[in-house]
């Protein structure tokens, strides 16, 4: 039987829907209390949950951390009900633990799936990532390149002045040398504090959402759920694992990486069709967080599938029982 048929990505992509919409659920009665882990611990417990609902011998490949760290959805777990295809699976419960606890924009409930042995491995250290929107030619921008060149041949590319040009960017202490070279050069920048996954997803869409180019080093999972993201909406992304010390070499190692100076592709992250579900916890440019009424709760999902390049848009009602 092909890997085609094994993996009904079309069936299972609703049943992924509703694992972030109940993630969503669950970490939006935490929105501005101030308590991440609160926060996050009550999206990771309501995505399992939905996970063990559906009809897959799942494995986290990318979670929320190693097992020993991780009480659940650590890499390595198994999920579903233990029958049906053999998928890995990438998540991040709530991208944006601080986001959601200051109630600040971009908070998402993310996961991804895919036939298994088809996704990275990635460990828990850093990613230099680079990514843009579709519409060019392969790896028209590259890690290799410096900053200046990336934006530069990018503008070129558009046919439009480097100041047209803006940047997304992790605001962190270690990108203080990035940020003043963009300024530098004349382009523009989008500063978030955290959830660089949205920020990579919003190259996808750049007439929306006004980002061109994403820059920088962030965690590498969350990279790979990017490439995901991605591989639906189209795009491109290139990441590069940071190793800090001995220690996360040996971590890249024991995952099974053999190249530790790899530049991966988007392709390379995500190597065969992949279906995609986020669930907006605050409001974003990209989707509308938790919305409450008096008698009612409400959800808006984003659902992609690689295979068709389809994108749909989810409003899930849920009446509130007093």
């Amino acid at each position: 039987m092909s890997q085609e048929i094994k993996f009904h990505d079309r069936m299972l992509s609703l049943g992924l829907a509703r694992v972030t919409e109940s993630a969503a659920l669950a970490s939006a009665k935490l929105i501005g209390r101030g308590d991440e882990k609160a926060a996050d611990q009550a999206a990771v417990d309501a995505m399992r949950d939905e996970l063990n609902k559906l009809e897959i011998n799942g494995t986290v490949v990318i979670g929320e951390g190693e097992r020993d760290e991780a009480p659940m959805l650590y890499i390595g777990e198994n999920v579903g009900q233990g029958q049906g295809p053999e998928v890995d699976i990438a998540l991040d419960p709530l991208e944006g633990t601080t986001l959601t606890a200051k109630d600040m924009p971009n908070a998402l409930a993310v996961i991804a799936m895919g036939p298994r042995n088809t996704m990275l491995h990635a460990p828990d250290v850093y990613m230099d990532k680079l990514a843009i929107g579709p519409g060019f030619k392969s790896d028209i921008v590259t890690l290799d390149m410096t900053p200046t060149e990336r934006i530069k041949t990018l503008a070129n590319a558009k046919n439009c002045e480097v100041s047209d040009i803006t940047v997304c960017i992790l605001e962190r202490p270690r990108h203080e040398d990035l940020i003043e070279e963009v300024r530098n050069i004349g382009a523009s920048i989008r500063l978030i504090t955290d959830g660089d996954v949205a920020g990579v997803m919003h190259c996808a869409e750049a007439q929306k959402t006004g980002i061109d180019m994403y820059m920088g080093s962030g965690g590498a999972p969350e990279g790979v759920l990017a490439a995901a993201a991605l591989k639906c909406m189209g795009g491109q992304i290139q990441g590069r694992l940071i190793f800090r010390n001995n220690d996360e070499e040996k971590r890249a190692i024991n995952a099974g990486i053999e190249n530790l100076d790899k530049i991966y592709t988007r392709d390379e992250m995500v190597k065969a069709d992949v279906i995609f579900a986020a669930t907006g916890v605050t409001d974003g440019s990209l989707l509308n967080g938790i919305k409450r009424g008096t008698d009612f709760i409400e959800t808006n999902t984003m659902l992609m599938r690689s295979k068709t390049g389809s994108v749909r848009y989810l409003n899930y009602r849920q009446k509130i029982h007093r």
